[in-house]
């Protein structure tokens, strides 16, 4: 799957792209735990989204790595598209 296919409600999201740009991840308080969030810009030969990650996956990833994300889903935040690993999804880095 490539990055200009994907909208929001997107499921199964199966793609391999390039990391390259990393937000500095922010500190959230979600019902009394501290949890890290970062999006991470990802790019294919069709177009970029930002990746949300959180908490150790975060510092699994540096600019520049191939990763291939299985399962993934698409929803929107602010307007903009997003794409997540969710409950069932995964990440690796190729």
């Amino acid at each position: 799957m490539k990055i200009s296919e994907l909208s929001p409600g997107t499921g199964n999201v199966d793609l391999e792209a390039e990391v390259v740009d990393i937000e500095a991840p922010r500190e959230i308080d979600k019902m009394g735990r501290k949890l890290r969030v970062a999006n991470v810009i990802i790019k294919d030969d069709s177009g970029t989204i930002a990746l949300v990650l959180w908490n150790e996956k975060i510092d699994e990833v540096a600019v520049g790595n191939k990763i291939k994300i299985t399962k993934g889903y698409v929803n929107t935040w602010q307007d903009k598209n997003q794409l997540t690993l969710g409950k069932f999804g995964t990440m690796e880095v190729v």
